[in-house]
């Protein structure tokens, strides 16, 4: 089996019907579809606020600006996740705080976020919040993560990029904490080529977003007047268009994402040199990715080897981001700083996964990943 793509997006006519609508029209910035999108999303969030953004990326970005973080402040976050989630401190000079994460779910760990508010000296002093992310698409502990910032007083940022369509304890991802992310990347559950969305139910947060996003305009400003310093983060009414289409079918396309899982889940069942994906009580996962862990990190390169020359893509999912060279030399991080997060890192592979893919394809995969098992006993 050749050409098998690691992710792909869902795109039909109503995706296209929805952008040419926007093509007809002179308004391809700030019209009327952004506002369609943003009452959707919300909705999906049950949220009164959506504000769309040119990424996840952006959102986290304005999130972090809105709560009035910045130089001195430091945010408690996990050190596996895509890069962003710890990147969008950084631009406005927070210091990540990096504490391990949980072994099964890879979701930052929320005692370990208890030891850290414990520490004495200047650091403590400086942690001024938490940002946590669900893993892909898995929720975070978000019931402990919420108390832990009602106790000490801290900001809670919940990074959803990958979870739309997941929720915990009947409260949907995006849901969670003082704001969150959503992020539409082609992998994602839903897709606008590029593009984000802020979430909060904060109307002085929400405001403070639209500004940021729309180089730091006030709401009553003239077209040229600007109120503060802020950036080009809009989402054009094209990408909007293709968002509506998308959140549209969202539960056709989780449901399609639902069964591909469901046929890895089975075919992996047996096969004892990994580990499929652990799911928490009361978690309901919207799927983004589908990425299994490997009980001997040893093997990975081998496995990997193995699937490419069967036409079988592969990619590590993800790297830790305190090894990553930027940040040894920024902060001096090194081995053994978070050894559950290395491990897990060294050991977690993310296989062939999109909506479409059928049955027999993901057979295929597990049917290559089980005639490796006798190479690796």
């Amino acid at each position: 089996m050749s050409n098998l793509p690691l992710a792909a997006p869902d795109i039909t006519d109503r995706e296209r019907e929805l952008v040419m609508q926007v093509l007809s029209t002179p308004i391809l910035s700030g019209g009327p579809m952004v506002q369609r999108f943003e009452q959707m999303a919300a909705a999906v969030a049950r949220r009164k606020h959506a504000i769309a953004v040119s990424s996840g990326t952006a959102g986290l970005h304005v999130i972090v600006r809105a709560l009035g973080l910045g130089p001195g402040d430091a945010v408690i976050t996990t050190p596996y996740s895509f890069i962003a989630s710890s990147n969008c401190l950084l631009y406005e000079s927070v210091q990540p705080i990096f504490v391990d994460i949980e072994a099964d779910t890879f979701n930052i760990d929320p005692d370990r976020i208890t030891d850290a508010l414990r520490s004495d000296g200047s650091r403590r002093n400086r942690i001024k919040g938490i940002l946590a992310v669900d893993i892909f698409g898995h929720p975070a502990r978000w019931e402990h993560l919420e108390a832990i910032a009602q106790e000490h007083g801290l900001k809670l940022i919940e990074d959803s990029a990958e979870s739309l369509g997941s929720s915990l304890s009947g409260r949907p991802c995006g849901s969670f904490g003082d704001a969150a992310i959503f992020a539409f990347y082609p992998n994602k559950q839903i897709t606008t080529g590029e593009g984000g969305v802020v979430l909060t139910d904060s109307e002085d947060l929400a405001e403070m977003a639209r500004s940021l996003r729309n180089q730091g305009r006030g709401p009553a400003s003239d077209w040229l007047e600007h109120v503060r310093l802020g950036y080009n983060y809009r989402l054009s009414e094209l990408h909007a268009a293709l968002g509506v289409a998308q959140l549209e079918r969202l539960q056709e396309l989780l449901a399609k994402r639902a069964q591909v899982a469901a046929w890895y889940d089975e075919g992996l069942r047996d096969i004892s040199y990994l580990t499929p994906p652990a799911k928490q009580d009361g978690a309901e996962v919207s799927w983004f990715v589908y990425v299994i862990r490997l009980k001997n990190a040893g093997h990975r390169q081998q496995v990997m080897q193995w699937l490419k020359e069967r036409g079988v893509p592969t990619r590590p999912y993800f790297p830790a981001i305190h090894l990553m060279s930027f940040y040894r030399e920024q902060f001096g991080f090194k081995e053994g700083d978070f050894p559950i997060t290395e491990a897990v890192a060294a050991s977690t592979l993310a296989l062939p996964f999109h909506n479409n893919m059928t049955e027999a394809e993901v057979n295929y995969v597990c049917d290559q990943l089980q005639a490796l098992t006798e190479s690796l006993s």
